[in-house]
């Protein structure tokens, strides 16, 4: 039979073991995959391409498809309200009926999916105007639907509504202590895509990264 000892470190063991899992204790905040540090970020801001944007002539958000089907009846959209919400219970169709969910954007917590809209980082948009505009559907797709790098992130949607399709030099996240995040992330979305900076857009994201 065990000891008390043992069974007090067996618990340990799995408390330790569910908050790693979960990331925080309590409600998640939201934390896409593969943002850089801060010196990995600095050295790809350095790096990318300086010019002004192109033009929104012949965008659409249709040109970037976007919610696709990730298999066991789940889109992009319930991928991400999964990943970044806590306690999230899904129904046949793979939709959230209930969790919850912190938006760092703005400190915001919820419990209706309906409150959330999943950010692109980047916005569809900007990437249209600083390269994407020359990709194939193909590669628009990927990138509207990309779960591997730090493109997409469940926030409040009033907050993503706001932001439109603003680079950091006309919109940051209202909460000055994500600013950091914030500009890793946008910065190595930008690289990975091989898109472009405007002058004040990099300005603005070398200002947001000395703040970490």
């Amino acid at each position: 039979m065990p000891t008390a000892l043992a069974v007090r470190r067996s618990f340990t063991v799995l408390a330790v073991s569910a908050i790693v899992s979960a990331g925080v204790v309590g409600v998640a905040e939201a934390t896409p995959p593969g943002i850089p540090s801060t010196a990995t970020a600095k050295s790809q801001l350095a790096a990318l391409t300086v010019k002004p944007d192109g033009s929104s002539s012949g965008y659409s958000r249709d040109k970037f498809p976007h919610w696709a089907d990730q298999g066991n009846s789940c889109n992009t959209r319930e991928v991400v309200l999964k990943r970044d919400g806590t306690n999230v219970q899904q129904d046949s169709s793979c939709a959230a009926v209930s969790g919850k969910w912190f938006s760092p954007y703005d400190d915001a917590t919820w419990t209706a999916a309906s409150d959330l809209d999943i950010d692109h980082v980047v916005p569809l948009s900007a990437a249209w105007r600083t390269g994407a505009s020359s990709w194939t559907t193909a590669q628009r797709q990927a990138f509207a639907n990309d779960l591997s790098a730090p493109q997409l992130i469940a926030v409040t949607d009033n907050v993503n509504q706001e932001k439109g399709d603003k680079s950091p030099d006309a919109w940051k996240p209202p909460s000055t202590g994500y600013w950091c995040t914030y500009a890793k992330m946008w910065t190595t979305v930008k690289t990975k895509y091989k898109l472009t900076i405007k002058s004040a857009e990099k300005t603005a994201l070398t200002d947001m990264l000395n703040r970490c």
